[in-house]
């Protein structure tokens, strides 16, 4: 695994980036979602597109959660309201960050 440096942490969901690969890591529970940083800019905004009432319905425990596809038909994420919000403002913290980090690697 990356010696990777948090780019942002909200409520469960945290951002990380590796400095030798750039490789962004979103971890959120037991999940580890990996991208390129180009992915992660293609996977961030597909998710702006989901608005949670219009994807979410109440779970057997009586929370309702987001479900969110994925490319495998027998893999979705669900988040409650929540962790949606969390998950997209650790997103865009993260993107804010590695604008940040460009500009001062970019300086060395």
């Amino acid at each position: 695994m990356c010696d990777a440096k948090i780019l942002s942490q909200k409520g469960t969901s945290v951002v990380s980036r590796c400095s030798e690969c750039q490789c962004i890591f979103i971890w959120h529970h037991n999940l580890i979602l990996s991208f390129t940083p180009e992915q992660f800019i293609q996977f961030k905004n597909f998710t702006i597109d989901l608005e949670f009432s219009d994807h979410s319905f109440p779970f057997p425990d009586g929370q309702e959660r987001v479900v969110m596809r994925t490319p495998v038909n027998d893999i979705q994420l669900t988040f409650t309201v929540d962790e949606w919000e969390d998950f997209h403002a650790s997103m865009d913290e993260a993107i804010y960050m590695q604008e940040i980090y460009a500009m001062v690697e970019g300086g060395k």
